[in-house]
């Protein structure tokens, strides 16, 4: 199965040549990799060159954007300019983050799993965190999610969902879309990712509503959003962050610019399997 990979970079030079390191060592190695340095300032490029020039098979693609990180749209834009600049001789496509360290097995088990199972669409491992000594899972999401910074899609789940959405909610929103189109999601707890930034360490304080507006451009509906930001703030421990998830979606509603990034038939099914989720965690008959 050939795997073709894009990693988006910006400003990663503590964290790139680890990563690299990592995908260099992989017992199944991908046919091609493109890494995306999206206007980086620090040494990112002098790193990734290094890498080039020992591997035939990773390719140093440079891009111009902005300096602010914009949850969803920076890095999806950045991946765009990788994924466009390839082929279509691939069987997985893999979109992978700069600041994460790889098992040395991940693409060989990722591999096997869609070998054996033809109904998943997407499938990836799980992130951990440096916590003092230790390896801490990153509990900013369920385990049966697979998580934006290393994930891997089937040919015909990424383009039956249309790709990535050029904003924040993208790496939930694929794997909604994937199952509305038959497909399972898969994850593997034996594979350990280490996530060497914090999600959203560097989100700016402007991007503090655009959760909510994710969550309007997926067509939860009110009272499935309230649910949604009540249990993120409370695993966050974060009464701040409910209020500006909450006013963030009626933001976006009140908006005559924005718009859902689903159908109604889309929004319809996404708003069941939530529903149909937090029944079926409340003990409820669905």
């Amino acid at each position: 199965m050939n795997i073709y990979v894009v990693i988006p970079a910006h400003n990663e030079e503590d964290t790139i040549g680890f990563m690299l390191e990592s995908l260099v060592s992989q017992t199944l190695l991908p046919k091609k990799v493109i890494i995306v340095n999206d206007n980086s300032s620090d040494d990112t490029q002098k790193t990734i060159e290094s890498f080039t020039k020992k591997h035939h098979w990773i390719t140093l693609l440079n891009h111009s954007s902005s300096n602010e990180h914009i949850p969803g749209s920076k890095v999806i834009n950045a991946f765009y300019k990788g994924f466009e600049s390839l082929d279509k001789d691939y069987a997985i496509v893999c979109k992978f983050d700069a600041d994460i360290i790889l098992p040395n097995d991940y693409l060989e088990k990722i591999a096997t799993l869609f070998k054996k199972d033809d109904t998943i669409g997407i499938a990836g491992g799980l992130a951990y965190i440096k916590k003092g000594s230790d390896w801490i899972y990153e509990t900013v999401a369920s385990k049966n999610h697979v998580r934006g910074p290393f994930k891997a899609y089937r040919k015909e789940c990424f383009e039956q969902i249309g790709g990535l959405k050029r904003s924040v909610g993208w790496d939930t929103l694929d794997t909604l879309l994937a199952q509305f189109h038959g497909w399972t999601v898969k994850t593997d707890s034996t594979l350990h990712i280490k996530h060497l930034k914090p999600t959203g360490a560097l989100y700016t304080a402007e991007s503090k509503y655009l959760q909510g507006e994710a969550l309007y451009k997926m067509r939860y509906g009110f009272p499935l959003t309230l649910l949604t930001a009540l249990k993120s703030a409370l695993n966050k421990k974060s009464s701040t962050y409910f209020f500006n998830t909450v006013s963030g979606y009626l933001k976006a509603k009140n908006s005559s610019n924005i718009v859902p990034m689903v159908s109604e038939e889309e929004g319809k099914f996404i708003r069941q399997l939530r529903w149909k989720g937090i029944k079926r965690k409340l003990g409820l008959p669905s």
